[in-house]
């Protein structure tokens, strides 16, 4: 049977997050699962991780994987809060330490903390397989919008391409944050592009045009064809000029700060201080 991928958006940050199965009863895993942030209020809420736990028990899964493509950015990870309430591994590319190396110093985190990836469950080499039950499925290295950046095949038939492209009228992901490198992107998206014409590809991220609602999937000809981007005929340096210019004129994402630090340990929140209060860094005229 094919992989049934199921979509959860999270509108406040337009983030999908996805659960994959083979069948109700199956083994599942669920993917870059997201933490509700009041950055005004500080407040943390599980709101949109308790659609996912109401799913998984409605279809009498187990999670088997909890899977972070990458680092983000723009949203807190709930994946240790799934962990507590489903179980699972939480799993991440093994690149996540040349992240946690550049956010160590600019947080000025505690000496305690490590930079081998130790806080995630497991780490993937580059195209490690591994199963989701009976599915089959490979840890793919996509570089570019981070070091650490991974996409998932499950199955020959489906790519959770995190943070590599969007729907084609939307584009590619940015690479000006800390690693970031906009040769190893276009490098990467070819990777996913080089397979079949209907493999489905599922984003992480929509943000739609006015006029069009959101949406979660295409295919690798969908992108090859129309991509706005990085269709066929867009050379690399077409690409990397077009894509540090749209750089230069994005605003950092409004969560970069609280998410990074806390997604670096694996969406788990820093040590609480000797008031027993766990605080968030904001560093000033740093980013």
């Amino acid at each position: 049977m094919p992989a049934l991928i199921e979509a959860f958006l999270d509108p406040a940050s337009s983030t999908y997050s996805y659960v994959v199965y083979e069948a109700d009863g199956s083994q599942c895993a669920i993917v870059d699962p997201v933490l509700d942030y009041d950055p005004a209020a500080g407040r943390t809420a599980s709101t949109q991780a308790d659609r996912i736990i109401a799913f998984v028990r409605e279809h009498r899964l187990q999670v088997q994987w909890l899977l972070e493509t990458h680092a983000h950015a723009d949203h807190l990870s709930a994946a240790p809060y799934l962990r507590r309430e489903l179980g699972g591994q939480i799993a991440i590319g093994a690149s996540i330490s040349k992240v946690q190396k550049v956010f160590k110093a600019l947080f000025n985190l505690e000496p305690e903390f490590c930079v081998d990836g130790s806080q995630f469950d497991h780490l993937f080499a580059p195209d490690e397989s591994f199963n989701i039950g009976q599915l089959k499925a490979t840890a793919l290295h996509v570089p570019g919008h981070t070091p650490a950046d991974m996409a998932y095949l499950v199955d020959g038939e489906a790519i959770l391409v995190g943070d590599t492209l969007f729907m084609p009228d939307v584009g590619t992901a940015r690479c000006d944050f800390p690693g970031g490198n906009a040769h190893h992107l276009y490098a990467s998206i070819q990777k996913l592009l080089a397979f079949p014409a209907d493999v489905k590809l599922y984003v992480c991220h929509d943000y739609p045009p006015e006029g069009r609602r959101a949406q979660c999937q295409s295919t690798v000809g969908e992108q090859r064809k129309s991509n706005v981007h990085v269709h066929d005929g867009i050379d690399e340096n077409t690409f990397v000029a077009m894509r540090t210019r749209r750089d230069r004129g994005l605003g950092m994402p409004t969560l970069l700060l609280p998410a990074i630090q806390v997604n670096v340990r694996a969406g788990n929140m820093p040590p609480a201080e000797d008031n027993g209060v766990v605080y968030l860094k904001i560093p000033i005229n740093q980013m």
